[in-house]
């Protein structure tokens, strides 16, 4: 359901009285669910709360992200609290892509606290017992600042420089960003941001391994131009051994050097993970260039996400994962 589906007031009123919150962002968190937590945790700690900040997996906060967390509001589960009163969950779909910590979640809600959902996600399913959800935003963050805006909360450059990290990589660097969104950077602009070390920090910079990783992965990746419904599908396989060599970012880089394939018109991008079961398994990223809605695809095999940016969890050898996604993609609607 598109449009902002609980009254922002009501939401800025709850969580401006708050004196105890714990925000959580998604397992293998990115620039937008870490971004959008801190953000408002740091101006809600400023208002007198206390404020933390926590995800399930894995066990640190990927190294690019760390310069967002200014006051240490990141802290690892085991350091939560017994219980909670309110929680706020941010650019998190379903309670599962909280992993372990979706306990928590459910855990309030039969105390009678209070749930906040943020989040931009279609696929969203309203787990809160507050949610602001925006299917038309082109990130998490875009909702955070506006609830920021309700509580009229000043943007400080700390604030500014989440909020921003969050749109450059959820627009892939302003490329899929509104007019709306590119006025909203001018305004983390003008309150600090420095646009260009944050752009490097999260989008270009990576270690000398990365450029041996990616030269090993991109060596066996395959083209296939009847795959994607005839428009073209391309596929690489991270595997565990491969993706040790580098950072937990390095490895979610790959999809945007495989989505650069102009052949293509779906890209995907197979990373193992460590096996719960017998068998092996595969975190998957697909991108899809204007054609093919690949959240379709990625529902159908458990997960979602967006028209042209999804993912999903599968089980099994990288060809019968690859077999499993083909078949979906072959149902997927046409944009």
């Amino acid at each position: 359901m598109p449009g902002v589906s609980t009254d922002l007031a009501d939401v800025a009123t709850l969580l401006g009285e708050a004196r105890d919150v714990t925000l959580l962002s998604h397992i293998n968190p990115d620039a937008d669910t870490i971004g959008g937590a801190l953000a408002l945790g740091l101006a809600l700690r400023a208002r007198g709360a206390e404020v933390r900040v926590s995800f399930a997996e894995p066990a640190e906060l990927p190294e690019s992200l760390r310069v967002l967390d200014t006051q240490g509001l990141v802290v690892p589960p085991e350091q939560l609290p017994e219980s909670e009163q309110l929680i706020v969950a941010v650019d998190t779909p379903t309670v599962g892509r909280l992993g372990v910590l979706g306990e928590r979640v459910e855990a309030t809600k039969r105390a009678g606290g209070s749930v906040v959902v943020i989040d931009h996600h279609p696929s969203n399913t309203w787990y809160g017992t507050h949610n602001v959800v925006d299917a038309e935003a082109e990130a998490s963050v875009v909702v955070v600042l506006r609830i920021l805006d309700e509580l009229g909360h000043e943007l400080t450059r700390d604030i500014a420089n989440c909020l921003y990290a969050g749109l450059l990589t959820d627009t892939s660097g302003f490329r899929r960003a509104s007019g709306e969104t590119h006025r909203m950077a001018a305004r983390l602009v003008e309150a600090g941001v420095d646009t260009s070390a944050i752009g490097y920090e999260l989008m270009d910079a990576h270690p000398f391994a990365w450029l041996r990783m990616l030269a090993t992965v991109l060596s066996g990746a395959e083209f296939d131009p009847d795959g994607a419904q005839g428009m073209g599908l391309v596929h690489a396989v991270v595997t565990r051994e491969v993706a040790a060599m580098v950072r937990f970012e390095d490895v979610e880089s790959v999809i945007d050097v495989v989505r650069a394939t102009s052949e293509a018109e779906v890209a995907i991008v197979l990373k193992e993970t460590e096996p719960r079961t017998t068998s092996q398994r595969w975190t998957v990223s697909l991108r899809a260039k204007s054609a093919i809605d690949v959240s379709a695809a990625a529902n159908a095999c458990g997960g979602g996400g967006h028209l042209l940016a999804a993912g999903c969890t599968i089980d099994g050898t990288a060809d019968e994962a690859m077999d499993i996604l083909r078949k979906a993609l072959a149902n997927a609607p046409r944009l």
